[in-house]
């Protein structure tokens, strides 16, 4: 869409709600996976405007943007702390699906937020808020918020899978630990869906608003909790395993305080590993959106290279379940080869990647954020391009996830699983800080 229409349309909705002109032109936010955020300001306040980039990216979701805005502001009136939705996006707005809303103070940059001076107080914070959002029932939303089957939704994320191609046995692995340990059903309570670093508002040490709403949900509060200590949403503090800023004991001790409840350790690490397996699959359909055209943005396609990221973690996660005998230290993890002559596939990448950090200091906002994604997909190609492929085994997952025993009872299959690990983040997010954890972990080696 480009700025005119924008602008146009923003002005046309802030004047049907009475809140003034657009009087600055729109900034697209850096991140966001799935929706557009832009900032603008209008009436002498700051808004932000929360949009999918096209109709086509809500077919099949559970509810649409008019839901969210009444769920966030719902979870305002009891006393979470969320943005206050302005307005909900018209068709006669002619800017798709998606909402208004008054802009918050702080910043969701985990870099910036991991850094903050009294990370405890943040971590306490941040569990009495998940708390009070855990308050909520059926009767305090709107209609249209789903209660979570568990064993529906693990087979919707088998389904997931078969039709992804069902040829990464490590996933396939986690949907079969996953049917075989799925816990009864607990009083459903609001879950968030998404409530990690990347989604939360801090100024200073303080919390100042919960975002993305998008696939709340009744359902286990162990759900939650586990989905913010996942490696992945610790981004620089893989040390500090409770969202980047502390233990997971002191954040279940808080949130058990303010929640008046006693969390499960088995129901915990249940949701971390179903977490885990839903991430991974949510990562590696980002190509398919891609190919579709529902989004042809250039993080789709990277991020589905992070599939393997939650592959590793995976297997960090049900490594315990392997006899001890498995678990021994792996040696020739990875292999890498050095070309000569012409240059290579790899240096090409590399050049290029080289020139466009020339021109970096020339772009800004979301131009910026696009120019480092295609460095990364640079590095790929580099890195792939030296080491050994993994060959797609759909028969391998389907034999893992209909045997009645655990595949780790096979000689050296986890070996197996720890070498592809290795080398598959090595290619996709060799600055993941898990990887390094894992090779020490699994090698030895620093």
């Amino acid at each position: 869409m480009d700025a005119d229409t924008l602008v146009a349309g923003l002005d046309r909705v802030m004047a049907r709600v009475g809140l003034g002109a657009v009087s600055s032109e729109p900034k697209r936010l850096t991140g966001g996976a799935v929706m557009e955020s832009w900032r603008f300001s209008a009436g002498g306040c700051d808004y932000v405007l929360r949009r999918a980039p096209s109709l086509a990216f809500m077919e099949g979701r559970p509810y649409g943007h008019a839901t969210e805005a009444a769920l966030i502001e719902a979870a305002r009136a009891k006393g979470v702390t969320a943005p206050e939705v302005v307005a909900v996006l018209e068709e006669a707005d002619g800017l798709g699906s998606g909402f208004v809303m008054r802009a918050l103070p702080g910043t969701a940059d985990p870099k910036v937020i991991l850094a903050c001076d009294d990370p405890d107080g943040l971590l306490r914070g941040i569990a009495r808020d998940l708390a009070c959002i855990h308050r909520l029932r059926q009767a305090d939303v709107p209609e249209g918020v789903p209660v979570m089957d568990y064993r529906a939704a693990i087979a919707d994320l088998k389904a997931q899978f078969i039709e992804a191609g069902g040829d990464r046995p490590i996933i396939a692995l986690g949907l079969k630990w996953l049917e075989d340990n799925c816990p009864p059903k607990v009083e459903p309570v609001l879950n968030h869906g998404d409530y990690r670093m990347g989604n939360l508002l801090v100024e200073g040490s303080a919390l100042t608003g919960v975002l993305d709403w998008e696939i709340a949900h009744f359902g286990d509060r162990h759900e939650d909790l586990a989905f913010g200590c996942m490696a992945v949403w610790r981004f620089a503090r893989y040390d500090r395993p409770a969202l980047g800023l502390g233990s997971i004991t002191d954040y279940i001790a808080a949130y058990e305080a303010e929640a008046g409840v006693t969390i499960d350790p088995a129901r915990f690490r249940f949701w971390t590993i179903y977490r885990t397996v839903w991430w991974a699959l949510g990562c590696l359909k980002m190509a398919a959106q891609w190919r579709s055209g529902a989004d042809r943005m250039l993080e789709r396609v990277v991020i589905s290279r992070r599939t393997s990221e939650q592959e590793l973690d995976l297997l960090l996660l049900l490594e315990e379940d392997a006899p001890e005998e498995e678990r021994k230290p792996i040696r020739n993890a990875t292999v890498f080869g050095d070309g000569s002559g012409e240059a290579t596939e790899a240096e090409l990448a590399e050049a290029v990647s080289e020139w466009l950090g020339t021109i970096k200091d020339r772009l800004e906002g979301h131009d910026r954020f696009q120019l480092a994604v295609a460095r990364n997909a640079l590095g790929i190609i580099a890195r792939e391009s030296r080491q050994p492929t993994w060959n797609s085994v759909p028969e391998m997952s389907a034999e893992i996830l209909s045997s009645d025993i655990s595949p780790f009872e096979n000689p050296g299959l986890l070996a197996e699983f720890r070498r592809y690990a290795l080398t598959k983040v090595s290619n996709d997010s060799p600055k993941y800080p898990a990887l390094a954890a894992a090779w020490n972990k699994w090698t030895g080696e620093e």
